[in-house]
């Protein structure tokens, strides 16, 4: 089965290693182009295209702005695959590049469609208080993750996992099915079952003032968040500090129900948030503990979301 590989972050770049690692046939890899990043605006390339580079050097790597333009289909059409395999890529493909290889296009998604269709689905579920995800691999089509259901599998969350922790875990799952699939293809065993569109929900892209921290919810609301934001881009919250006002991120915390003076413990609409791992701008990522070494707590006023 001769592939062309779609993908752009790091979970991305977890399948096409294992792709790699197994000497699947693949004929190209295509990412989204080099974005530039910090003060210097240095072109960072991405995951993918970074583990390519090391892993599969002769394969050739396409970074088109538009991935379905009439000239990028002309270059994919000289590939020749048999299918294309698509993992958090970046971008709807249209109909005509679908139609391309013989057995068209699939992708690894994760979550169990047709709920949390979009590009968050994972953070969602641990924003939303899941407790149960899972990964699916479907049939591509143009409307987003409505395609048919090849293959799926269903992963209990826990009651602390973290989106980075869920992240690894769905890559290994994904990737398990996603060999399944292939071998199902390359055999003619594949099926295909149409998702239930009336029950589908959605999982739109995070914003930024959706990872501020808002008192005025209650703790354990607060806590799903900053699980589901860590650890990138991190939950969120503004404080005073000897009159100055920064931004503080907050990468673990826990509920609790009475303060603990020696914490740093937020009150909220319900219950405290007692914060564990936190970063004030311009600062290292620490431990609590240790900030509040050189901080008192004392010196710290949480400002109203």
């Amino acid at each position: 089965m001769r592939i062309i590989f779609f993908g752009t972050p790091d979970m991305a770049a977890n399948i096409l290693k294992s792709l790699i690692d197994a000497k699947v046939d693949i004929a190209a890899i295509v990412t989204k182009p080099d974005t530039p990043q910090g003060r210097s605006s240095k072109l960072i390339a991405p995951a993918v295209k970074q583990l390519a580079q090391t892993l599969a050097p002769n394969v050739p790597i396409l970074q088109p702005i538009k991935c379905s333009s009439p000239e990028m289909l002309e270059v994919l059409k000289k590939y020749k695959a048999d299918l294309y395999v698509v993992v958090a890529y970046g971008e709807i493909l249209s109909e005509s590049l679908l139609a391309i290889p013989p057995h068209g296009a699939i992708n690894v998604h994760f979550s169990l469609l047709p709920a949390y269709r979009g590009a968050a689905p994972f953070q969602r579920a641990i924003m939303n208080g899941e407790t149960e995800t899972g990964i699916s691999i479907i049939r591509l089509v143009k409307k987003m993750d409505a395609g048919d259901v090849i293959a799926a599998e269903k992963f209990v969350i826990t009651n602390d996992m973290t989106s980075g922790q869920l992240a690894d875990v769905l890559c290994t799952i994904g990737t398990q099915c996603l060999f399944k699939v292939l071998d199902a293809f390359e055999n003619n065993t594949v099926t295909f079952t149409p998702q239930d569109h009336s029950k589908a929900t959605f999982a739109n892209k995070i914003t930024i003032d959706e990872c501020r921290l808002d008192w005025n919810k209650p703790s354990r609301e607060l806590y799903n968040l900053v699980r589901a934001l860590s650890p990138y881009p991190g939950a969120w919250c503004n404080v005073e500090i000897r009159g100055e006002k920064k931004r503080l991120k907050v990468f673990s915390a826990v509920p609790v129900d009475e303060p603990n003076t020696e914490d740093l413990v937020v009150a909220c609409a319900q219950g405290f948030l007692s914060l564990l791992t936190i970063q004030l701008e311009g600062k290292p990522k620490m431990q609590v503990r240790d900030f509040l070494r050189g901080l008192p707590a004392s010196c710290i006023t949480f400002l109203p979301s």
